[in-house]
């Protein structure tokens, strides 16, 4: 499992000490959900993003979530362990500062993060916290799922972190949505570079 480097940024959960943990009942499936869950468990498993536990304390459902391509999306209905954290109130940019940053310049290049939440690991203390319930077993994230309270806050710091030189300048980033601006395609190029280099 590659990603970011945990010493640079990993997820930590803020559970409030008052704070008991909460391990819901399993939901019943229908065939096609179970069959869905089934897949998305399988593929989580051999990027090693989730591992299977035996011991659990909070313990959360999967919800099923149909798109408009008709392929099946897995959430993890964390509402009782997000109920339980405070916010983390990391700001996040301004959308209409990053529409006037962007507007102006020639070429623009938008980029999406695949997997980008996934790329940051739970803080080792905190992966036991975030388990969810199936009918093969329970598992727990070895990386931030999307579905936590927090999650989009420290993605956006984790951004922040990695292009503090390059915002406001040649790109605008929205957590995981980033938009590369030059005013030349040779200026545009090396932008992009600079990117991907910086995502290595």
């Amino acid at each position: 499992m590659s990603g970011i480097d945990p010493n640079f940024l990993c997820h930590k959960l803020s559970v409030s000490k008052e704070a008991r943990p909460i391990a819901q009942r399993r939901r019943k499936a229908e065939e096609e959900r179970k069959a869905a869950i089934e897949a998305e468990v399988g593929k989580l498993l051999d990027t090693r993003f989730i591992r299977e536990v035996h011991y659990t304390t909070w313990l959360a459902n999967v919800v099923m979530v149909k798109k408009s391509n008709g392929k099946w999306r897995m959430c993890t209905d964390y509402t009782n362990l997000n109920k339980a954290c405070p916010k983390d109130a990391y700001p996040l940019p301004n959308i209409d500062r990053l529409v006037d940053g962007a507007s102006g310049h020639r070429f623009l290049s938008f980029l999406d993060a695949y997997s980008g939440y996934n790329q940051i690991r739970m803080h080792p203390q905190d992966k036991e916290k975030i388990e969810f319930i199936t009918e093969m077993a329970n598992y727990c994230y070895r990386v931030m799922p999307f579905d936590l309270k927090n999650a989009g806050a420290t993605y956006q710091r984790l951004m922040n972190k990695i292009f503090h030189d390059q915002i406001g300048r040649s790109m605008e980033v929205y957590v995981d949505d980033m938009v590369v601006k030059s005013s030349d395609i040779s200026t545009h190029v090396h932008n992009l570079s600079d990117v991907f280099q910086a995502l290595r």
